[in-house]
């Protein structure tokens, strides 16, 4: 952008987020400018808006940002293999086997540096010798910058922090500390466990006074955790307050839910759920099953139900959403001489729901009938459909097992702005593809689409590929 003669997004108030006019829309990243103003990640554009109206919002790439997060990731583990990934830019890296008596700053620089050079972005590194006080220790001064926080730092380095500072500790927690008189990190590591377990209850209290006081014995994970619950919610294009329109969207999520759990093979025993007004209050309810379930309809009744209870089913509603969680594998039921005749109508309904959320899904539905013949390409008229010259292939061809990475059915326009459709025409419908602009090594501009990595499509605007 600034090559082109526009400013410095980075040194004006800023954001990265979807469509402004969407008021759906939330704020993914603010420049330190817009942080000032008090514009935060998770906040509604249209929030942001009002407290800055000159503020500039630039749309998020994310195939881009899949990219470098998959680079980055890439350059941490080859400094070792203990690598626990905590978000798409954040990792902890266990180095006590591999600094080797070098200096740890040295190494965190080494690392920083690589990063910056081989990206073109910059990162924080933060050394401690857990990973509470390494996350904490790279969240101080930024930019480019490596921080250590080792045990007898924290004192000096981390209980003048405000108590938000610390992790885990979000905007109800703190109001209940800060009235309370708890304004700062040390003041929490000072507090007796007996009144911080009556604020905040015995286990997060624990907790919150062990990280208070920079202890933290939770390992580097290198495998992913299995789930521990589910949840969906659906924003409004506007508030609702027609009961149909805010069932139909409580179904809606209730159905991405259950499908989820069928999938990963799990049942749950709780379900819950919230409603969020127009002016951000929240709602919410939780409820214990008799048994764990997988059943759409079981999960979306007890929801319906928990409904009436918090809405009084006239104030406007800005969003609704559901979970489920304490997960289980377990299969087995316990028989009930009152179970719902409807049952095994519930579940042949959810396994046609799964098949085609399935056929949805994966890639291998994708299966082309091809002569082994190339398709000669004359110019065409302006209008006429777009010439496939993609290699030919007979039978059903599977694209996720067998399909190359750089072999893609490749679709010819005459116009950027036709390809482009066309590309947004093949992802609707199949949640887990995405598309990106490309270049190919003789210059042809075209938009790929994606899944896994694996390219699907070409839609090229020039005539030859």
């Amino acid at each position: 952008m600034v090559r082109e003669g526009q400013p410095d997004i980075r040194l004006v108030p800023s954001v990265v987020s979807g469509d402004p006019s969407d008021r759906r829309s939330i704020i993914t990243a603010a420049s330190m400018p817009a942080k000032k103003l008090g514009i935060k990640t998770a906040q509604p554009v249209s929030m942001a808006l009002r407290t800055c109206p000159s503020l500039v919002i630039v749309r998020g790439d994310w195939e881009w940002y899949k990219r470098c997060s998959e680079g980055f990731i890439s350059i941490c583990r080859s400094y070792s293999p203990v690598l626990q990934q905590f978000s798409i830019d954040e990792c902890f890296i266990d180095m006590s086997l591999r600094c080797g008596g070098r200096d740890p700053v040295a190494v965190a620089t080494q690392l920083k540096d690589e990063i910056k050079a081989r990206l073109g972005f910059t990162v924080n590194v933060g050394i401690g010798s857990n990973k509470l006080l390494a996350k904490m220790a790279s969240d101080f001064e930024k930019p480019d910058k490596v921080h250590t926080l080792w045990e007898n730092e924290v004192q000096e380095k981390m209980w003048q922090l405000g108590v938000r500072d610390l992790l885990w500790v979000g905007k109800k927690t703190e109001e209940r500390l800060t009235a309370y008189g708890i304004h700062t990190i040390g003041d929490l590591a000072k507090l007796g466990m007996g009144s911080l377990t009556r604020l905040v209850g015995q286990k997060f209290a624990l907790q919150l006074h062990e990280n208070a006081n920079g202890r933290d014995d939770s390992p580097v994970e290198t495998e992913m955790a299995e789930a521990k619950s589910y949840s969906a919610e659906r924003t409004f294009p506007h508030d609702y307050t027609d009961p149909k329109d805010i069932d139909r969207a409580l179904f809606n999520v209730a159905c991405i839910v259950a499908h989820r759990i069928r999938r990963d093979d799990f049942r749950a025993s709780t379900v819950s759920m919230f409603i969020k007004h127009k002016d951000f209050t929240v709602q919410q309810k939780q409820t214990s099953l008799s048994q764990p379930t997988d059943i759409t309809a079981v999960i979306l009744n007890e929801a319906r139900r928990m409904l009436t209870e918090v809405w009084d089913g006239v104030t406007p509603i800005r969003q609704v959403g559901l979970g489920v969680s304490k997960l289980t594998h377990e299969s087995c039921e316990q028989m009930s001489l009152f179970e719902d005749p409807k049952l095994e109508y519930y579940r042949e309904w959810d396994r046609q729901y799964d098949e085609q959320r399935a056929q949805a899904e994966d890639a291998r539905m994708l299966a082309y009938e091809r002569k082994v013949t190339p398709v000669e390409t004359p110019p065409p008229p302006a209008e006429a459909p777009p010439v496939r010259t993609s290699r030919q292939y007979s039978g059903a061809y599977s694209v996720r097992k067998s399909m190359p990475k750089d072999d893609a059915l490749v679709f010819l326009y005459y116009s950027g702005e036709k390809a482009l459709a066309a590309a947004k025409k093949a992802i609707k419908g199949h949640p887990a593809y995405r598309f990106h602009s490309a270049t190919l090594p003789d210059g042809t501009d075209c938009f790929e689409v994606v899944e896994d990595q694996i390219v699907l499509e070409r839609h090229c605007v020039k005539h030859s590929v």
